[in-house]
Order: structure tokens, then sequence, then C-alpha cells
């Protein structure tokens, strides 16, 4: 497999990111693809629960925990007052893939398309000021834009321009 395809998706908190990402990780697993995701977060997060035993190992310290079964593993590290690690530390510990949709990371040199609702915590476009916004993705008229604008809920039409922007389909 060769080197993954990367398209990010950006916007303010309750922009609609999540949603898409969802929708756009179903459409191109349908068209054959083999997509990871990667999602920056600005606070604290935890995938374990309160008492299991992989949470309780992470509480009494460890680096590392795994968890694995016959479905899927999971490995949770602790950084422990370690600095965040680069988002090409985060790509390089991904398995192969052929595109890795990022949610987030509005500020690293990678094609994104912005997303906008009405209803974000703050409408301030992006696009202006981030020239690896390549599109728009909104839930309302956007005028006046040099960039291809989609209907936030076009999902099979933004699938398509991603396909064609990171080369996935010529």
């Amino acid at each position: 497999m060769n080197a993954p395809r990367i398209f990010g998706i950006a916007g303010w908190k309750n922009s609609g990111k999540t949603g898409l990402m969802v929708r756009l990780v179903s459409e191109m697993t349908r068209r054959g693809y083999r997509v990871s995701t990667v999602k920056h977060a600005h606070h604290d997060f935890d995938i374990d629960k309160v008492g299991a035993d992989s949470y309780r190992h992470r509480e009494a310290g460890a680096h590392e925990v795994t968890i694995v079964s016959s479905i899927r593993f999971a490995i949770m590290h602790e950084l422990r007052g370690a600095a965040e690690p680069s988002f090409e530390e985060i790509l390089s510990r991904l398995a192969p893939c052929d595109l890795v949709l990022i949610e987030g990371y509005k500020r690293e040199p990678i094609p994104k398309i912005e997303a906008r609702r009405l209803d974000s915590a703050n409408r301030e476009p992006l696009a202006p000021t981030d020239s690896h916004i390549v599109a728009i993705a909104a839930d309302h008229l956007v005028a006046d834009s040099p960039l291809p604008v989609f209907d936030l809920d076009d999902t099979a039409a933004i699938a398509d321009f991603i396909e064609q922007t990171t080369g996935l389909r010529g």
C-alpha cells in the first residue's frame, strides 16, 4: 500500500466537523478505501471507563495500556507531563491505509475543507487566513468565496472532491 493521502476537516466548535467526518468515513469505505482518522481534542479526554481494569492500570501509573480482544485493540499512551506528540509523529503510528481523514488540527499545512454552520460557537471564516483550506462545506449560503462551496450534507459530492484533491481518483 502506498503512503496514505491526507485530508482535513477544520472548523469551529459545533460547525459540523464530526458529523461530516462520520459521513465521509462511511462513504469512503463504501467506495472501497481503507480509511483511518485522527481527531485533535483541545481538552482532556478519556476513552476508558472508570473502574475498568485498563482504567485502573492507567491510574496506577502505567505509561501505556493496551487492551486486546479478538475484535479490536487499543493502546492508550499517557503523556504524564511530556509534550503533545507532533502531527507527523501521530501519522507515523498509523497502520497502512488509503486515506487519513483529520478532524481538527486547524493549523496543519494539509488540504482541508472548512465546515461552517450557523449554530457554530464562532462564525468567523477560517479560509481567508488559511491557504490550505481548499473548499467550504456549509449549512447556509456562502457568497463571494473563490473556493468551491458544498452543502454540508452533500457527502457524495464532498467525497468526490476529496478523491480528486488527494489523487485517490484521477
